[in-house]
């Protein structure tokens, strides 16, 4: 049984989680990219891939199914595969994740509205 610290003395030199907490809130812009420091197309572009890839990331979970199996299903790599399980935003355009949602038997809604300003 452990009862103290592996490093000896070195709980004396971490600060207290209430001299490290930051206790200023800003308030969200609606969209976790933009406030991120990402521009305004960008950052809803962002946003929107990251609302089509979690059905699908969480469709795949649920399947049970290899990295392998979900890429021969889904007509794409299993690499391409492992980036939509790791979050890489970045390596899918919407049209690509839309394809995969639709090979995945899921169904896209798209919804338009003014912005909150």
């Amino acid at each position: 049984m452990i009862t103290g610290p592996l490093v000896p003395g070195l709980l004396t030199f971490l600060p207290s989680p209430t001299e490290t907490m930051n206790t200023d809130i800003t308030e969200s812009s609606g969209n976790v990219f933009r406030d991120l420091g990402f521009d305004g197309g960008e950052a809803e572009s962002l946003r929107v891939r990251a609302r089509l890839m979690a059905p699908l990331e969480r469709f795949l979970r649920k399947q049970g199914i290899t990295q392998a199996e979900a890429a021969d299903g889904l007509d794409t790599t299993q690499a391409r595969i492992s980036a939509l399980m790791n979050g890489k935003i970045q390596a899918f355009s919407i049209d690509a994740l839309i394809n995969m949602l639709d090979r995945a038997g899921l169904e896209v809604d798209v919804n338009v509205r003014p912005k909150n300003t």
